[in-house]
């Protein structure tokens, strides 16, 4: 093989290692790539997650809207209310019993 021969392979050999560093490394090469696909991975378990509470939300919403049971329950649970004909017995430690209207 020449010396014209041997620096042409080297060289050849060099751009094409280049272009190899370039795909792998480079902007938008291989290891970018890999980056955005966990990074669209995460958003897609993000999205459905969302989706799934708004799921749950647009549920509880009609059943507000439309289940007069589910009504009052939520009324008992977060604001203590209680019905007209309902009584309320708290006890406290020492045994004393107390009434409330």
């Amino acid at each position: 093989m020449s010396s014209k021969q041997k620096i042409l392979l080297s060289l050849s050999i060099l751009i094409i290692f280049s272009l190899l560093l370039f795909i792998v490394f480079g902007d938008n090469g291989i290891v970018d790539l890999n980056l955005l696909k966990r990074e669209r991975d995460g958003l897609i378990e993000k999205n459905a997650k969302i989706t799934m509470d708004n799921l749950s939300l647009y549920r509880e919403s009609d059943r507000l809207e439309h289940d007069p049971r589910y009504i009052e329950d939520v009324v008992r649970q977060e604001l203590g209310l209680i019905g007209e004909d309902e009584v309320i017995f708290k006890l406290k430690n020492n045994g004393e019993h107390k009434v409330k209207r």
